[in-house]
């Protein structure tokens, strides 16, 4: 593997985790071991399904220094850059809503297949948000291909009916959404980066202010702000942008100790041990609990992900041991189509009734397990084929 300035343990650790999102995302639960999957809400304790999600958000957070010092080359002014954190949180909480909205679509009040309708989504965003060629004769009918996209969006949401014909509902926000909940994220940790630079330590106030806010969402003290919940619920409940942040703070890091990778291990080796004592602390009061958003459990996987980047940052990126993470590293450098494509695929097949998924069974726990690892890795190569003919997201 060629050597490059780039920090390829980020992208490697980004691709793990869209790997096992992918992985435990198609596990069929009822025929596999219980420490796979998610655990019920009031549960004390975590499977790797509920670790996945959180490590996705704390790569969020780590990218960020480095995503602001690549924009930073072309000089762009601080009006623009906010535009650009304010139109991408918009457009993560926009594919949100929609993926949301399509668990209570109701193809019988709509007149549109369930299938069709979310097909024609997926199609939409690929048109509005794929990266276009910038230097092409095309560049007209890729604003086409956007406008349609637009288009299309639109009318989808128009002709969306969900409930019963005796009360008709329309897209509504339940919940944001796997890409909604990592929208808000970025948009705590874009804003914090963007007004306090690589300040460590004005950062780490930060995210201690926000694990307090966890712990206080927790209980009654901030019923006060129910009204605003429904929009704004995943900043206050402040799950969600510890991670993120915990994730922030580490990429702040090592920006700061690029040519002192032994202090920088030492570190953030620390950060992640103390955030393991914070959280099991923490569990004399609230459970370890992904559905419910416990602190104890944000704490607990901050722990994990700060811990494991450390091991990977150290074998890949000091010991250049590399050769073991080419089949990731497409992922990590293109995770939202390798996220959302597979899903077109799955309504696919869902909709023709192909006997594709053969795997998915409780007679044949091992085959259930080896099915989904096959299907994981199935989906990186097919993102990777997409990236190959031009089609990837970049928002």
């Amino acid at each position: 593997m060629a050597t490059t300035n780039r920090i390829l343990s980020i992208d490697i650790m980004r691709g793990l985790t869209l790997f096992l999102m992918l992985f435990v995302n198609d596990l069929y639960s009822p025929g596999v071991p219980k420490w796979l999957v998610h655990t019920t809400a009031l549960e004390d304790g975590m499977g790797l399904a509920d670790w996945v999600f959180p490590g996705f958000l704390f790569m969020v957070g780590l990218s960020i220094p480095f995503a602001f010092m690549s924009r930073e080359k072309k000089k762009p002014s601080d009006k623009n850059l906010l535009f650009h954190i304010i139109i991408r949180t918009l457009s993560l909480l926009l594919i949100g809503f929609f993926m949301v909205n399509m668990e209570n679509y109701n193809q019988d009040l709509t007149g549109i297949d369930k299938f069709v309708w979310s097909i024609l989504v997926y199609i939409s965003i690929f048109l509005i948000w794929n990266n276009y060629p910038k230097e092409s004769k095309f560049k007209i009918l890729y604003t086409i291909l956007k406008c349609v996209g637009i288009l299309s969006l639109l009318i989808l949401a128009i002709v969306y009916r969900s409930g019963t014909i005796e009360n008709i509902g329309w897209m509504h926000t339940s919940w944001w959404g796997i890409l909604g909940l990592i929208g808000w994220g970025y948009l705590v940790s874009a804003l914090t980066y963007f007004f306090l630079k690589d300040r460590f330590g004005y950062i780490l106030i930060i995210w201690i202010l926000f694990i307090l806010l966890n712990i206080l969402a927790q209980t009654s003290f901030l019923n006060f702000l129910d009204p605003l919940k429904p929009v704004f619920g995943v900043i206050i409940d402040g799950n969600v942008p510890s991670i993120v942040l915990s994730g922030l703070l580490i990429g702040t890091l090592l920006k700061k100790y690029k040519e002192d990778q032994k202090q920088y291990l030492v570190i953030i080796i620390s950060i992640g041990i103390v955030s393991l004592i914070i959280a099991f602390i923490l569990r004399n009061w609230f459970i370890i609990s992904k559905i419910i958003g416990t602190p104890t459990w944000a704490m607990l996987c901050n722990g994990i992900s700060i811990l494991l980047f450390a091991f990977l940052y150290y074998i890949i990126d000091l010991k250049k041991w590399q050769k073991w993470t080419i089949p990731f590293l497409p992922a990590g450098r293109n995770s939202l189509t390798t996220y959302l494509a597979p899903d077109i695929l799955y309504f696919i097949i869902w909709g023709c009734n192909l006997h594709i998924l053969f795997y998915k069974q409780m007679e044949t726990p091992w085959l259930a397990v080896l099915g989904s690892i096959i299907w994981a890795f199935a989906m990186i190569a097919f993102a990777t084929l997409l990236s190959k003919i031009n089609i990837r997201l970049k928002l």
